[in-house]
């Protein structure tokens, strides 16, 4: 199975660093699925999989993984990328609509500054016009992409691809 991050870290069949992912394969394939159901679900609610995409472009750019961002944006371009998409993906400031600016300062500040996230972020989400179930989904997003850069990044120091 071809697992994105085993792919992006560099991992080469059959070095020190593949054997020991091997023995670790049901966290790889639970890192996969978890790939799979944050940014292709079979039900997106109300966060687009082209929003998510952009915003998985936009986090993995802010974590200066270039890889990762290009395998989001391989993802936004399957979705159908629009040009307000596109700015988001860019790391643009905006303009954007309101509610899609208010995930994406949102998104901005799951992954730069997470400690300063508050209830009153998600009263503005809310406020905008995003659904409580679609802040939960931002959230899964947001932690899973800082998730998947971070393990990446570990791969690659193991690696020696740093």
């Amino acid at each position: 199975m071809d697992h994105v991050i085993e792919r992006l870290a560099g991992v080469r069949p059959g070095s020190p660093l593949a054997a020991a992912l091997a023995e670790r394969a049901q966290i790889m394939a639970l890192s996969q699925a978890s790939h799979d159901a944050v940014l292709i679900p079979r039900a997106p609610g109300g966060l687009s999989h082209g929003e998510r995409a952009a915003l998985a472009v936009r986090m993995a750019r802010a974590l200066a993984d270039e890889a990762l961002a290009a395998h989001y944006q391989g993802l936004l371009s399957q979705a159908g990328e629009t040009p307000e998409l596109t700015r988001v993906a860019a790391g643009q400031a905006g303009p954007f609509a309101p509610r899609l600016g208010a995930i994406v300062r949102h998104a901005d500040m799951l992954t730069l500054a997470p400690r300063e996230a508050t209830r009153g972020d998600i009263e503005t989400l809310t406020a905008a016009g995003v659904a409580e179930a679609d802040v939960v989904r931002l959230a899964e997003l947001a932690a899973f992409v800082n998730y998947q850069a971070r393990v990446i990044a570990g791969l690659r120091l193991l690696g020696g691809t740093a």
